[in-house]
């Protein structure tokens, strides 16, 4: 089976603007691998959230073609790419969009039963998953009730749980501490283990520098950097 998650080839990404255009990617080319773990750098402004909507397929190219395990979806429906997120793409905000009403258990819960589980198997998996990310003692607390290191490793949980093979995270330690931005990040460390793929965009020198190698987009190309 070929190690590819993503490839992007000639991909190019423009805004129209009512007095001026503005190109954000140009013709880019990129490949990601299971198991590769990368940080996606650039000043704001600079496409860095662009680029991971489209590898997303929450976006589409204005040129150029995505590829998700080598298949192309510049013709896709949007049930076949909301298939791929439900199952193959998940997604980590600096903003962790938990659902207040939910509790940190059942906001885990949700992306399983959006999949098809019944909700006592589904919250199995979360109460697992939420012990591996050390919030045992948080199961059954709503997100008002946690601090924002712990909301943010309930998101990452979520993210999680339906095991994809990519993860995509923007800017996912930006509002967090040092000491909880690197508990976030070990996190990832362990994922890379299991053979995911994850791309991360960040402003953290530090972080960015952890990564198996990092891209840095600058002017709408993206170079890549030993890390």
């Amino acid at each position: 089976m070929s190690k590819e998650i993503i490839k992007l080839s000639k991909i190019s990404k423009k805004f129209i603007g009512a007095n001026k255009d503005v190109s954000v990617l140009k013709n880019i080319n990129l490949k990601i691998n299971s198991g590769d773990l990368v940080s996606l750098t650039g000043p704001s402004g600079s496409g860095k959230s662009t680029l991971l909507h489209l590898i997303a397929l929450l976006d589409k190219p204005t040129s150029g073609e995505v590829f998700f395990r080598s298949k192309s979806f510049s013709k896709s429906t949007e049930v076949e790419k909301d298939l791929v997120r439900k199952k193959g793409i998940s997604i980590i905000y600096q903003q962790n969009n938990l659902l207040n009403d939910f509790t940190a258990q059942e906001n885990v819960a949700i992306p399983l039963v959006n999949n098809g589980y019944n909700w006592e198997e589904a919250n199995k998996k979360a109460i697992k998953i939420l012990f591996s990310v050390n919030l045992s003692k948080r199961l059954n607390h709503f997100p008002s009730e946690l601090s924002g290191g712990e909301q943010q490793r309930v998101a990452v949980a979520r993210a999680l749980i339906t095991e994809p093979d990519l993860i995509l995270a923007d800017e996912p330690t930006g509002s967090l501490d040092r000491k909880t931005a690197n508990e976030i990040f070990s996190i990832f460390l362990k994922l890379k283990s299991k053979n995911r793929a994850i791309l991360y965009a960040t402003h953290n020198r530090e972080l960015a520098n952890k990564a198996d190698y990092k891209l840095n987009i600058l002017d709408g190309n993206i170079t890549r950097k030993n890390a």
